[in-house]
């Protein structure tokens, strides 16, 4: 099926014998289009606002996002995937500052490491604001938390408050890198679609994901884009969970990164 991108339009494809209902919206975010770009970014608004899914581009995959704070929209979002309570999502915020209203307890070098690679392609996990109405999955009282280090998702985060975000796809398939690849797996399961053109590279790899739930010290549970020996360059004392060779022997730290779910995280007290 080929499709065209229409701005605030159905996308439309061709059918071989019946006429098919497409009910998403798809944005075309590539061009430097102030007035398209807020037309998409307002359109993203309001399905969140809606307990709807969107997807996003983000500056490792694309992510499938829906509003933090609707048990309703998380919900929605895991069964777009195909996905169970036991590997909840990771919230994204806009603004580095919001770790403080969403986390308590958070040791110094989580605080160090974010404020070094925040926005970027970092996951911390850190005890929840026992205050805050979030259910997310089996979080056993985490979040996890990260910035993205992308213009037009922090511009639709500052418009929709924190969203939880998973990686575009269904469960157990390839991470999209394009809009067409999330489409493809996730359908009429999402609103609308802000495509924002080919991400990354063929590797696909997500943020790397350190645990100060219950070491202050951290510890990672997933490899990716930022390697452990950058990391330990803040956080000395970071421990490595996951059982992989020290990326400095690798040719780019990314070879063995084990999972295409680049937006799951393993619950903190599992």
């Amino acid at each position: 099926m080929t499709t065209t991108a229409v701005p605030g339009e159905p996308d439309r494809g061709e059918a071989a014998e019946t006429q098919l209902s497409v009910t998403y919206r798809r944005f075309d975010c590539t061009a430097d289009d102030p007035s398209r770009n807020g037309e998409a970014t307002e359109a993203a608004r309001q399905a969140i606002e809606a307990g709807e899914c969107i997807v996003l581009p983000t500056d490792t995959v694309y992510g499938i996002g829906a509003d933090a704070f609707s048990a309703e929209a998380v919900q929605r979002l895991l069964d777009a995937k195909h996905r169970g309570r036991d590997m909840p999502p990771p919230v994204l915020i806009g603004e580095p500052t919001l770790i403080r209203a969403l986390a308590v307890n958070v040791p110094e070098p989580a605080k160090e490491l974010v404020d070094k690679h925040w926005p970027g392609a970092l996951t911390v996990i850190c005890r929840i604001q026992p205050s805050l109405r979030m259910d997310l999955g089996d979080t056993e009282g985490t979040i996890a938390l990260r910035v993205p280090d992308h213009e037009l998702a922090r511009e639709i985060l500052r418009r929709t408050g924190p969203m939880a975000v998973s990686s575009a796809n269904i469960s157990g398939q390839a991470a999209a890198l394009t809009c067409d690849e999330a489409i493809d797996q996730l359908g009429d399961a999402v609103t609308v679609y802000l495509d924002g053109g080919p991400l990354g590279d063929a590797s696909g790899a997500p943020s790397t994901i350190v645990d100060f739930s219950r070491d202050d010290e951290g510890q990672v549970l997933r490899r990716g884009a930022i390697s452990v020996e950058t990391l330990r360059e803040i956080a000395p004392n970071l421990r490595d969970l996951t059982g992989q060779a020290d990326e400095s022997d690798e040719a780019d730290g990314l070879e063995e990164i084990p999972e295409p779910d680049s937006g799951d995280v393993p619950a903190a007290g599992g």
